[in-house]
């Protein structure tokens, strides 16, 4: 994806990973391989590798810059993160910073930080590691998170064991931010000026959310895990393995699906590889997605 111009606004990504996922009914359980062959028509050559016959995957961040705000979307891993379960992860040293550097930004430009959801791969850059402690690393934004996601993770985790679980994620990448006075908890009202606002989309965790954009006549959505790949757009009754309230997420995603398809809305989701901006489209039985 290069640089999204919605009028004035602007939507850059940053990625830390980008590359082969896990065996495709592994990461999807409810998922067939005749289904992802029946969408290989679209899904390759950006969603699919037909050579390794499994899916593309991205770990990425999306920068807004309004004209009168920085706004961060999701922390990805971040580095030097403890994640044992997750070797790809563990000890991490990206290149995320710089990149953010190149769009000309520092850490201290930064005026929100927007949590889709408090999962491992979504909060990691929320701090760094500094003289042995972790500290917040924008120091001048509000992180933004909602109500019933931090209330969960208050209580616990994701209950997730193996690859991907939140390895102490919470107390390393979220609680030094509450504690530095930086949380920002809100409802479903939450929005940045008229045109930058919030929707909840709960499932995938409890309170998971994404972001509407509306400048220059035209509309994006930021889904973080709504969908979290886009074999979803045409089945969204498949959850991943890290859905936590798997009747819910399945109801989300297709009412996401259904209210956003042959409509102008540009849709950009966490894990969805370069391109990553497209629309939903449909095609014949079932969408796809339309980069």
């Amino acid at each position: 994806m290069k640089q999204l111009t919605l009028g004035a606004t602007r939507i850059d990504r940053i990625v830390e990973l980008e590359g082969l996922g896990y065996e495709p009914t592994f990461f999807f359980p409810d998922a067939t391989l005749e289904g992802f062959a029946a969408e290989r028509d679209w899904l390759v050559p950006h969603f699919w590798d037909a050579k390794e016959d499994t899916y593309i995957r991205s770990i990425q961040s999306f920068v807004v810059r309004t004209g009168h705000h920085n706004v961060l979307i999701d922390a990805c891993v971040g580095n030097q993160k403890k994640r044992p379960s997750t070797p790809a992860w563990d000890g991490l040293q990206s290149n995320w910073m710089g990149q953010l550097s190149a769009l000309g930004l520092r850490p201290e430009d930064i005026d929100y930080v927007l949590c889709t959801h408090l999962h491992a791969d979504h909060v990691g850059w929320n701090t760094k590691l500094v003289d042995g402690r972790w500290v917040p690393t924008f120091p001048n934004a509000k992180y933004v998170i909602h109500k019933k996601e931090f209330d969960h993770w208050q209580d616990g985790d994701d209950g997730v064991d193996g690859p991907g679980s939140a390895d102490g994620c919470y107390q390393d990448s979220v609680l030094p931010v509450v504690e530095a006075g930086l949380a920002e908890l809100v409802d479903n009202d939450f929005a940045i000026g008229d045109n930058f606002t919030l929707d909840p989309t709960p499932g995938h965790s409890p309170g998971h959310v994404s972001f509407n954009i509306s400048a220059g006549g035209a509309r994006a959505v930021i889904a973080g895990d709504a969908v979290h790949h886009p074999i979803q757009i045409a089945y969204p009754e498949w959850n991943s393995r890290f859905c936590m309230d798997a009747d819910q997420s399945r109801a989300t995603r297709k009412k996401f699906v259904e209210r956003h398809a042959d409509t102008d809305t540009l849709i950009l989701a966490a894990h969805f590889p370069a391109p990553t901006v497209g629309r939903i489209v449909g095609n014949g039985a079932r969408c796809k997605f339309q980069v």
